[in-house]
């Protein structure tokens, strides 16, 4: 008798280790995902402002007169490349980066000889295409963000999580609801 209750005690420790190592592992999983997709939104962000000095310069050359918005893009600009904390200090930069460009598109509209040229035009075109994949890329980042933060605040993983240190993770968003939608890119 006392060796089966030892017997059913090697095997419910062997069970409850087997799960706090796959739980543990599951969660380190999630976390790297997380990095990793917080990565591809930074390296995608990072080619949207490669664009912006060369949309300036393609925009000063036309409307050299209108140095507000270009300053304010410039600032925006500055500002967001600069940006150096999490996912919610990168979103506010961003997002004054976007108020900027959609007033540099705005006041693009009332220049056709810019509109038409093909410098500008292949500018917006790439920036068009990156904004498609900024936006992609933030939703599989916040798309890992829930997962770690569901895993993390669900019982009984919270347990493990809780022992080892798991954090919540930041989402990247906006509280400006025109801020969410990727700048509009007119093509005349």
């Amino acid at each position: 008798m006392l060796e089966r209750a030892v017997l059913v005690g090697i095997a419910v420790a062997f069970v409850i280790v087997i799960w706090l190592v796959g739980t543990y592992n599951r969660l380190v999983g999630l976390r790297n995902r997380v990095k990793e997709s917080w990565s591809d939104v930074t390296t995608e962000l990072k080619r949207r402002y490669d664009l912006i000095p060369n949309l300036v310069e393609t925009v000063k050359g036309y409307v050299a007169h209108e140095r507000e918005i270009m300053d304010a893009v410039t600032r925006a600009h500055a500002l967001a490349v600069s940006a150096s904390g999490g996912a919610a200090e990168q979103a506010k930069a961003d997002n004054e980066l976007t108020r900027a460009l959609r007033s540099l598109f705005a006041l693009a509209e009332n220049y056709p000889q810019l509109r038409a040229a093909e410098n500008f035009t292949a500018l917006q075109k790439e920036l068009a295409n990156t904004e498609d994949r900024i936006q992609a890329a933030r939703r599989f980042y916040n798309a890992n963000v829930r997962d770690i933060n569901t895993a993390v605040q669900s019982f009984p993983s919270n347990l493990v999580a809780g022992a080892f240190g798991f954090a919540l993770a930041e989402f990247y968003e906006t509280d400006d609801a025109a801020v969410a939608e990727p700048v509009k890119v007119s093509f005349g």
